[in-house]
């Protein structure tokens, strides 16, 4: 333990630092001394000594008393060794930087000389703290503090500044530093200053500002451009020459503003980005492109393309030098021939690129180097242009290429599946290059992405298909009517002629049901061929499926989980026949039952579909609008994806035979699409299908209300009539081209009291109608017949009689046909097949005066 006087720290701000220590011999003789003593008393005896005893006590009391009251004042203080270690004061006492530390009142308590000659003090005595050093300085004093507010708050805090000098001179530049002493609670009270000359610092710094303001500027406005694009695509840096060539806005450049594509025409942007990475390796590359000016118009320029790549091959930010080219191709015949090839190599719509004998691409155009970026993001398609073939037809490119290696003309275009994860394809050819140059580029390869064409084809075959199985379906369905008509007619007459109690009654009533059958399978075929008669209403889906719920868990069984239908949120209405609507979404649940012999789950979910999120969806075939989608899922067996697209064909049935008809999809895509719809499957086999149904959302405010009080008086008048007398009187011309079907609606109508003339088509019905010289009351006419079909007949007699009531059979739906007649003509219409009640309802409707 040693003590430090004031005047020890006075002294210990010199310069040469003075090394406190203690001395153990002083202890010695201090203590020896008090031994002495005691001895000494010892030999005088207790009453000689006592006085001499109290003396020393009160000696060594005092000396106590006096330097404990001068350690409370901080006269003296035990010394802390560790400061006094000699290499660290030789650190600080020589540092090159002033430091001083100031107690907290701040007072200097430490300055080394660097500290003193910086501060212009002589002595330690006259040094003074940093705030009085720089008082009265407006260009130091707020950042003197700042830097004050840090030494109270015990922060750390650093400033540059610039202190002028009286003369006018160029002043000098200062660094100051503040910080704590220390952690402790007593070293913080102290702190800590720095000071530091860093004017040659600062000037060596200016000095480099300046070449760099030269160099820029030189760089600015060089006769030629020069742009930097980062690996996103975005230009950091464009030169004011470029800049100007482009009537582009530097202030653009480097916020994010401007990327490459926005000033490269066509695709030339995919050329820059083609570079095959090289971990490590610098490459430049050449380019000739054109340059998109903010007018839209373009210069021809060359590009010198600089890319260092990186340890892990990842690009960095180009270099990249840009000539012009515009000068060349006014008056340089040669260049100009040179820019004009270079447009049409670049901007040509087909992938061109040459390849030497192993398929390595030596040099392509803009178009492929895009293509090659779409196929692979890792750039092997750029390196070598069998990459862009999937395994499956990569030998027919290489063959083609080898044959054009050899020389040889006329190679046949390779039409290949191209590599990638979405089906896409392509139509490559291969043509030969001169002999001399056949060391390097083996071949010239053209191709041309085709994915499109086929999709298109695919879907105007599938299409075509439909379409003619749906008029060979509808041609059968309208055959069949014809015949289902005579032997539904005959049977009623039967049935009237036999009382229930006739052996032969049940027979005969067998051959109904059996012909009401054969007539559901025809309205099948016809709902196929979008032929049938449907009687559209507004329907809300919400409720129409609500009803269906108790029949679908009836017909699907136990077996299987039917939790309900899980409706949308306010859905939109749409306009369908309800009857067919249910018949839908039947076929679609004893489908999915039918996929599930083990059990499973049936869903029926309902949700509106914007004409944003249609257009997102970007289903085949189906425009944007507002649809309300129903969604049939199970989660059964699922579909082989090679007999997906068969799937609504009709009669085509994956059932053993005699467990299905082969028409209940083909009834689904019939009914969807004559209401307007779109239907799409989702199908992944053992985990199940996803039938969606796109219905167009209908808008009521387009349509016209009924008066509600016509409605009204119609119901009452209708209740109050007695049941309708079906006989009548008239005159009725029947045109019908099937015979035994004529002759039995005429035998029909006779025996309700009419009169009938007949014809077999329309030709001959125009001279029956000059025979009874107009006097037809009613025509009653098929639509589909020789020489002259209904419609034809329609205007014709309408030509001679404005008046005539006409009523058209037939088997096809009446938009079918109703397309061909002129705006508002009135007809009434009756669906075959159909009962001889039906006909003859028919006629009294259409001939009652109204």
């Amino acid at each position: 333990m040693t003590v430090e006087t004031d005047q020890d720290r006075q002294t210990s701000m010199t310069a040469e630092p003075v090394r406190r220590s203690g001395s153990i011999v002083l202890v010695l003789v201090i203590a020896a001394t008090i031994i002495a003593c005691a001895v000494a008393f010892m030999t005088l005896g207790r009453a000689q000594a006592q006085p001499f005893i109290l003396g020393l006590l009160a000696l060594l009391a005092m000396v106590g008393l006096f330097t404990l009251f001068a350690f409370a004042a901080g006269i003296v203080r035990f010394a802390d060794r560790s400061a006094d270690d000699p290499i660290m004061r030789s650190v600080t006492d020589h540092a090159f930087d002033g430091v001083a530390v100031t107690d907290v009142r701040g007072h200097v308590v430490y300055a080394n000389a660097a500290y003193l000659a910086l501060t212009g003090a002589a002595t330690v005595q006259d040094a003074r703290p940093v705030e009085r050093v720089f008082i009265g300085n407006p260009d130091v004093s707020e950042a003197v503090f700042r830097l004050l507010k840090a030494a109270r708050e015990g922060k750390r805090q650093q400033e540059e500044v610039r202190v002028g000098t009286t003369d006018g001179g160029q002043g000098r530049w200062l660094r100051m530093r503040v910080r704590p002493l220390g952690a402790s609670k007593r070293e913080a009270r102290s702190t800590v200053w720095s000071v530091a000359d860093i004017t040659r610092d600062r000037e060596r710094q200016e000095d480099v500002f300046q070449e760099l303001q030269h160099a820029i500027e030189y760089l600015d406005h060089a006769p030629c451009g020069f742009f930097s694009v980062n690996p996103k695509g975005e230009l950091v840096y464009v030169n004011a020459t470029l800049a100007n060539w482009l009537d582009h806005d530097l202030a653009e450049i480097g916020s994010g503003g401007l990327k490459l594509a926005d000033i490269v025409s066509g695709d030339g942007a995919s050329l820059l980005t083609s570079i095959v990475a090289v971990p490590g390796e610098v490459k430049t590359e050449v380019f000739d492109i054109d340059l998109r000016m903010r007018s839209g118009k373009t210069m021809p320029v060359r590009l010198y393309h600089k890319l260092a790549f990186g340890a892990d091959g990842v690009p960095g930010a180009s270099r990249t030098l840009v000539i012009s080219r515009a000068r060349d191709e006014r008056s340089d015949p040669q260049r100009a021939a040179e820019v004009r090839f270079m447009r049409f190599f670049d901007h040509t719509p087909m992938a061109i690129a040459t390849v030497d004998r192993a398929g390595t691409v030596v040099r392509g155009n803009a178009r492929f180097a895009k293509l090659a970026q779409s196929l692979s993001a890792s750039g092997s398609v750029n390196k070598s242009i069998l990459a862009a073939v999937s395994d499956r037809d990569r030998n027919l490119l290489i063959s083609a290429i080898g044959h054009a290696a050899e020389g040889q003309g006329d190679i046949a275009p390779v039409e290949a599946l191209l590599e990638g994860a979405k089906e896409r394809w392509g139509q490559f050819f291969v043509s030969a290059v001169e002999e001399d140059e056949r060391e390097t580029e083996a071949a010239i390869v053209y191709m041309l992405e085709t994915t499109e064409r086929r999709t298109l084809e695919n879907q105007i075959n599938q299409s075509q298909k439909m379409d003619m199985v749906g008029q060979l379906a509808g041609g059968i369905a309208h055959d069949f009517n014809n015949v289902l008509s005579a032997i539904m007619m005959a049977n009623d007459f039967l049935l009237n002629a036999h009382k229930p109690t006739d052996p032969s009654f049940q027979d005969i009533m067998q051959i109904k049901q059996n012909a009401t059958r054969a007539a559901t399978l025809v309205r099948q075929l016809l709902a196929f061929s979008r032929r049938q008669t449907l009687r559209p209403q507004v329907l809300h889906l919400g409720d129409a499926l609500s009803d269906l719920t108790m029949l679908l868990r009836r017909l699907i069984g136990e077996k299987v989980n039917f939790p309900g239908v899980i409706h949308g949120r306010d859905l939109w209405p749409v306009k369908a026949d309800v009857s067919q609507f249910e018949q839908v979404i039947v076929n679609l649940a004893v489908n999915a039952r039918d996929a599930m012999l083990d059990g499973g789950t049936l869903t029926i979910r309902t949700a509106n579909v914007p004409a944003e999120e249609a257009e997102r969806l970007s289903y085949k075939g189906m425009p944007d609008g507002d649809y309300v989608r129903i969604d049939v899922s199970d989660t059964g067996t699922g579909i082989p994806a090679d007999i997906v697209e068969k799937i609504f064909e009709p009669f085509f049935s994956t059932k053993e035979v005699g467990k299905g008809t082969g028409l209940g999809l083909s009834t689904v895509y019939g009914i969807v699409k004559q209401t307007g719809g779109f239907i799409y499957v989702d199908s992944e086999l053992g985990k199940g299908t996803t039938f969606r149904i796109f219905l167009p959302r209908h808008h009521q405010e387009l349509e016209v209300a009924p008066d509600p009080a016509i409605a009204i008086a119609a119901a009452k008048e209708a209740e109050a009539k007695p049941r309708a007398d079906l006989t009548g009187q008239g005159t009725i011309l029947l045109v019908e081209d099937e015979e035994g079907l004529r002759s039995l609606n005429a035998r029909g109508l006779r025996s309700r009291g009419y009169t009938v003339v007949e014809a077999s088509n329309g030709i001959e019905a125009m001279e029956v109608l000059e025979e009874q010289n107009g006097a037809v009351d009613l025509v009653v006419s098929d639509v589909v017949m020789p020489e002259m079909d209904g419609p034809t007949l329609l205007k014709e007699m309408r030509a001679r009689n404005p008046d005539l009531k006409i009523i058209f059979v037939s088997g096809y739906a009446e938009e079918a046909f109703e397309k061909s007649l002129p705006e508002n003509e009135q007809f009434a219409f009756l669906a075959k097949p159909f009962a001889l009640s039906a006909l003859i309802a028919k006629v009294k409707e259409t001939m009652a005066p109204g």
